[in-house]
């Protein structure tokens, strides 16, 4: 970790609060937003967060497993998520989401016609801004995390 955190400190808590507040706090509650008041299917929600993640290399993201309504994805999943061109455990809406993730992440200059009418055919207009949004934010912060370091040393929450 390139970030000092001082002793007794939580280093995600640290580093987006007590550092940059005025930008941390701001971030935090962006990323926060994305989970409160999603309206994507858990698995849809999943498969890009996830791709995101696996991208990123953020040790925390890949660990982590959102829960909506009190359920979550199959163990299994994240395999699924990683080869989501041929997993045939995913719906439509599922694959095109890993895909516009992958795509958002690594080849945004080439989204083109083609995927576009993919997508308007499975989600809504409103549902590409959320994705979108969700995407974006999976994308920095999670770069973020790991980029400074954070990832390896944040910890899940014991349930």
């Amino acid at each position: 970790m390139i970030i000092e955190i001082p002793e007794g400190e939580e280093p995600i808590p640290y580093v987006w609060g007590d550092m940059v507040p005025g930008i941390g706090m701001a971030a935090a509650n962006f990323s926060l937003a994305v989970y409160a008041h999603t309206t994507l299917g858990l698995r849809e929600f999943e498969a890009a967060r996830l791709r995101i993640a696996q991208i990123n290399g953020c040790v925390f993201c890949l660990d982590w497993r959102t829960e909506k309504d009190g359920e979550q994805v199959e163990d299994d999943f994240p395999d699924a998520v990683t080869q989501w061109r041929t997993a045939d455990v995913f719906d439509d809406r599922t694959r095109l989401a890993a895909e516009y993730a992958e795509r958002y992440a690594l080849d945004h200059h080439n989204l083109d016609d083609a995927f576009w009418e993919r997508m308007t055919a499975h989600y809504s207009q409103v549902e590409i801004v959320e994705l979108s949004m969700s995407i974006g934010s999976w994308l920095a912060f999670g770069r973020l995390n790991h980029v400074l370091g954070l990832d390896s040393v944040c910890v899940l929450p014991k349930v």
